[in-house]
């Protein structure tokens, strides 16, 4: 059974605020790329925390490419994508 899009955006707000608190200087845009630094972004993606975080949350791996297109992502956009990766597993 696959999780609701309101259940997805509840965990994934929760990881978003989690990673986005690390980084002062980034705002409040619900913009997956504010879970790393915008003064100095990351050259690697994959293979980071909010990631990581996201996969054991949804149970489901993110490849790399998933990962570029998450990282330009709004929470919303996201809660598509996450859902569309998880029915993938099913």
């Amino acid at each position: 059974m696959t999780e609701s899009n309101k259940t997805i955006y509840e965990k994934l707000h929760k990881i978003y605020q989690k990673h986005r608190r690390k980084y002062k200087n980034n705002s409040d845009s619900k913009q997956l790329c504010c879970m790393w630094s915008t003064s100095n972004p990351p050259d690697v993606i994959e293979d980071t925390e909010p990631f990581y975080d996201l996969e054991d949350a949804f149970d489901i791996t993110i490849s790399d490419e998933d990962c570029l297109e998450l990282y330009d992502m709004k929470l919303e956009e996201a809660v598509i994508k996450i859902n569309k990766i998880i029915k993938q597993k099913c």
